[in-house]
């Protein structure tokens, strides 16, 4: 029996091969780079539109009109396109191959970064040095950003080292973390009497630290323990859930928790007998309070990274079919990233009760935990220092922006640059080495890395 040979093209090639080619060919408008100049371009359009003029009722197309034939689409444009020119072309030739899958040639912090990494006597100066810097800085600031350090920088910071923990570490994704802000603030509403259900004995502030802590770690096993079978989307549908019913219940139970009306609560106090000193008005001993509990929070989430509970959470968030093939108790880990991450959020919550000293449910609107999110993806997810960068940087930027730009604006212009850093360093500001290298071997078609999830090391 005969079989018909293959069709072949003119040049002697079978057709399917021919085919299969084409349907390989990258176009040039698919390059990365081109990718990347429409999407600032989109930007910038859009930013046209959201910075021009105001729609009216009585004709629709007005603002569209005007918006997208005057001179400020240009502006957007040309800053658009500078960006881009920037990084595609100058990065390049100073030595930057970040992005395009090579390797990086060694940077001028190269020498740097060897005496950092092998003398511990700097590393401990230098730790010294900014500690210092963070405690005595703020002094010569203005009263107004001497708040802003206080209710919303050290908040957010201690709120974002917290998250990191569940999303960084264990690669959870949670979008109901202010749940457990709510929660802690609510603990110190309640134990110091301000609240109409009493307690059993009225504490002090300091003393509701640790029982918020623990009420928070048994809000984050009772929220961890129906979702353990749940993982990407449908977790953080879950824990978004969780939030709504958090926040409905303290607005909703006006005999518990005062409702959309709000609660006083009192300020941090010390009386020892020989010793008493009550926090005031006056921002800046709140301030040391709070990097206070950042530095230990630090200090205790760094030794539990490297420990035998880090590198389960590390094992659990490249696979976690693989480290339950392993032998790591899937269940108990992720238990413990809940239950230990909402704990920092209930100091938070007690900090930032005591400190206003009135909330309500309007305080811990989701929101809140969208922006904690970005902060941490921004500084850097697993990266202890890039949490603290990218959280104090985009906090600032909105109030940094309250001179030039109308408050109801300033939040569009950190959206756009979350959608620079995206687009450029996906990795965050500061990012951990193993995520770095994630994203490095996923632009270079390594293995099965890409960009959220494990880096095999295969070439494929």
């Amino acid at each position: 029996m005969k079989t018909s040979a293959p069709a072949k093209t003119s040049e002697g090639v079978p057709a399917a091969l021919s085919a299969a080619a084409r349907l390989r060919k990258v176009h040039w408008y698919q390059e990365p780079r081109w990718r990347r100049l429409g999407a600032l371009l989109a930007l910038a359009v859009t930013l046209t539109l959201m910075t021009g003029k105001e729609g009216t009722t009585r004709d629709l197309f007005f603002a569209l009109r005007e918006d997208l034939t005057g001179f400020a689409l240009w502006i957007w444009v040309g800053v658009a396109v500078v960006v881009w020119a920037v990084r595609e072309f100058l990065a390049d030739r100073a030595g930057g191959a970040v992005g395009r899958g090579k390797e990086a040639a060694p940077g001028p912090f190269a020498s740097v970064r060897g005496v950092w990494e092998s003398n511990a006597s700097v590393r401990v100066g230098v730790l010294v040095a900014l500690l210092a810097l963070a405690v005595f800085g703020p002094l010569g600031l203005e009263r107004y950003w001497q708040q802003v350090l206080v209710d919303q920088i050290a908040i957010y910071v201690l709120l974002a080292i917290g998250l990191n923990v569940v999303i960084g570490w264990a690669g959870l994704l949670d979008l109901g973390f202010i749940a457990f802000f709510a929660i802690g603030a609510y603990s110190a509403a309640y134990w110091t009497g301000a609240l109409p259900v009493q307690p059993p004995v009225v504490l002090n502030n300091f003393l509701v630290l640790p029982v918020a802590v623990l009420t928070c770690l048994v809000a984050g096993v009772i929220l961890g323990a129906p979702t353990l079978r749940l993982r990407g989307d449908y977790l953080a549908i879950v824990t978004l859930g969780f939030h709504e019913i958090v926040y409905l219940m303290a607005k909703n139970a006006d005999g518990v928790t005062e409702g959309v009306r709000g609660v006083k609560v009192e300020r941090f106090s010390v009386d020892l007998g020989f010793f008493s000193y009550e926090w005031k008005l006056d921002p800046m001993p709140y301030y040391w309070l709070l990097i206070g509990f950042i530095v230990l929070a630090i200090f205790l989430f760094l030794r539990l990274e490297h420990s035998k509970v880090g590198r389960a959470w590390t094992a659990i968030r490249e696979d976690e079919v693989a480290a339950a093939a392993t032998g790591v108790n899937t269940v108990r880990y992720k238990l413990m990233a809940f239950a230990i991450g909402a704990s920092t959020s209930g100091v938070a919550g007690v900090a930032y009760a005591s400190k206003v000293g009135y909330f309500n449910p309007e305080n811990f609107a989701i929101l809140l935990s969208v922006l904690v999110l970005a902060y941490v993806i921004f500084g850097g997810m697993g990266s202890v220092p890039g949490v603290l960068v990218g959280t104090a940087f985009l906090v600032w930027l909105p109030e940094g922006l309250r001179e030039w730009v109308d408050p109801k604006d300033r939040y569009m212009y950190l959206g756009a640059l979350l959608v620079i850093m995206m687009i450029y360093r996906p990795q965050g500001v500061w990012p951990s080495r193993r995520r770095k290298r994630e994203l490095r071997m996923a632009e270079a078609g390594i293995g099965g890395a890409d960009a959220t999830g494990p880096a095999e090391g295969r070439q494929q």
